[in-house]
């Protein structure tokens, strides 16, 4: 993943001037299976995971001193800047690079914050993006991955952006898929749960049949293929978030009631879910239809994969 600005502030928050730019994408788990828990208490994971053409903004200005500004529609929810995951990835990856060279990050807050969609995870691996190319590190190098599992469970497949299987507790990477572009609709209906209380109310349940590992196609299978492959599998985690948080179940109706959907189904451990359309403009027009309807929740139309 390039250096690069993917989107401009809607709401005209300012980015650092002369500070390099790295987009944050919201992570999308399209499968989830949760798998044998580990000593440790976490448990393992499988799960197909792919990349939307919204997020958040990060920007960095080369400094002496470490410092964060957050602004945007989620700021507030974002909670106090010092612990946010951006200054805890610099931290670590400062643990293991000698006189890292540092500065004034400056993030616009786009997406939902404890909505499923790994925008702390994602703006953390922006950090280290931004560190890697302040330094002249390689993202491959041991500092930028320790510090990235470090710093979190999604943190490693967000450093790249690219679809791929992650398993484990996030750790373990598959190759880079070659799938196609998907129309998707992301609807959260202004509930946030934090990922501790969903793997806790799951446990409650004592589920002990996870949905089957993603199978990819054969490779350049047409995007139909890939909606079959990937309705087959699940995610776990939903019916334990729905407990915990209805308006999951009806975000997830109100997709399966538009034209075109061919699947809805929660993102990580909820609240957002996702729904997969046949066309872009299928997608475009459950998108206007849903917020007609429910003015307050955030609905975005998306591309997944790109």
């Amino acid at each position: 993943m390039s250096t690069r600005l993917r989107e401009p502030s809607s709401d005209g928050s300012p980015i650092v001037e002369g500070g390099l730019v790295e987009f944050a994408p919201a992570k999308i788990n399209l499968t989830l299976a949760v798998e044998r828990r580990r000593p440790d208490g976490f448990h393992n994971l499988a799960s197909l995971v792919a990349f939307a053409s919204i997020g958040d903004e990060l920007s960095l200005a080369p400094d002496d001193e470490l410092s964060l500004q957050v602004t945007g529609p989620f700021a507030e929810a974002a909670g106090a800047p010092d612990a946010n995951l951006v200054l805890k990835a610099t931290r670590a990856l400062a643990r293991r690079v000698p006189n890292l060279r540092q500065g004034r990050f400056a993030l616009v807050k786009h997406l939902p914050v404890a909505a499923g969609l790994g925008g702390g995870s994602a703006d953390a691996a922006a950090a280290l993006r931004l560190l890697a190319k302040l330094n002249g590190l390689a993202l491959k190098s041991a500092p930028i991955t320790k510090a990235a599992q470090e710093t979190g469970s999604d943190v490693p497949i967000c450093l790249f952006g690219e679809c791929r299987m992650m398993s484990g507790r996030g750790e373990i990477l598959g190759p880079k898929l070659r799938t196609p572009l998907l129309s998707a609709v992301l609807v959260n209906p202004g509930v946030q749960l934090e990922t501790a209380r969903v793997f806790a109310a799951f446990a409650q349940k004592g589920n002990t049949n996870a949905s089957p590992r993603f199978v990819p196609p054969a490779p350049l299978s047409p995007p139909a293929k890939w909606l079959t492959a990937i309705t087959r599998c699940g995610n776990d985690l939903e019916s334990a978030a729905i407990g915990l948080a209805p308006a999951v179940r009806d975000a997830s109706l109100w997709l399966r009631s538009q034209a075109g959907c061919v699947l809805a189904r929660m993102t990580g451990s909820g609240t957002t879910v996702f729904g997969l359309f046949e066309d872009e403009l299928h997608a475009a027009i459950a998108a206007e239809t849903i917020t007609t309807f429910e003015p307050q929740w955030w609905v975005r139309n998306v591309t997944l994969n790109d």
